[in-house]
């Protein structure tokens, strides 16, 4: 198959921007929590009230419901389940997963969702070659995938997950990189509704990669800056604080 996503453009820098902040927090976040700050932080940069964010978190065995979600997809209600307004369908987060939610204003950038996607994808692809995975785009399923020929022929599976709103042009949501969560928490739902056998799940720690968060967070962040630009440590505010 001729993969056309792979000649979309990608990249966001804009000459003018002050640097994105970047922050990480300890611990395991609510999604609940999570949802509200981030929605009130992304409200904020629309009114240029704070600087853009890109927040890095774990959070609770859940599963999330994009506005794509079918219900047969729900196998097994192993952990609460949450209805949200990004894309996409289905998915798990857990413990061992990194999260990342991008706060970005494309109005600024570039208002070019097709070409955020696509720098999003890239940004993911960067960083696990980085760790000497070779992952890729693919044109009939979204989020990033390795091959796995130790599996059978054709099998693949998603390494991370990608799914954004966008509100007054500001982003919401964003990626999942899987390092090590386990893995058989998705058994409780078919995965972005790909239900084909040949496609499963895995992890940089399940494709024999121990690293850990920070040793990610460190690739993520510099992968990030040659692509969106500059970033410097999150400052807390009584204003705007997540």
């Amino acid at each position: 198959m001729v993969n056309i996503r792979d000649d979309l453009s990608f990249g966001l820098k804009s000459a003018g921007l002050p640097p994105v902040e970047w922050q990480v927090s300890d611990g395991l976040v609510p999604y609940e929590q999570a949802l509200a700050a981030m929605d009130a932080r992304a409200a904020a940069i629309a009114d240029g009230r704070a600087a853009e964010l890109v927040w890095l978190l774990e959070h609770p065995p859940l599963y999330t419901a994009g506005t794509s979600a079918n219900t047969n997809d729900l196998i097994e209600a192993r952990f609460p389940v949450h209805e949200t307004g990004r894309g996409g369908q289905f998915t798990y987060h857990g413990p061992g997963q990194r999260v990342v939610y991008l706060m970005l204003d494309l109005k600024r950038r570039a208002p070019d969702v097709r070409r955020y996607v696509a720098t999003l994808e890239e940004w993911l692809i960067r960083t696990l070659g980085a760790f000497n995975v070779r992952a890729g785009r693919r044109e009939d399923r979204i989020g990033v995938w390795v091959a796995r020929p130790d599996k059978g022929a054709g099998s693949e599976d998603k390494i991370a997950a990608i799914g954004i709103r966008l509100k007054r042009w500001v982003s919401l949501h964003g990626v999942a990189l899987n390092v090590d969560p386990d893995l058989t928490h998705f058994s409780g739902i078919v995965p972005c509704g790909v239900a084909d056998p040949r496609y499963g799940v895995t992890s940089l720690v399940d494709l024999g990669h121990v690293v850990t968060l920070p040793e990610v967070d460190m690739v993520l962040r510099r992968e990030f800056e040659g692509l969106f630009g500059a970033t410097r440590d999150a400052v807390k505010t009584a204003e705007h604080t997540i």
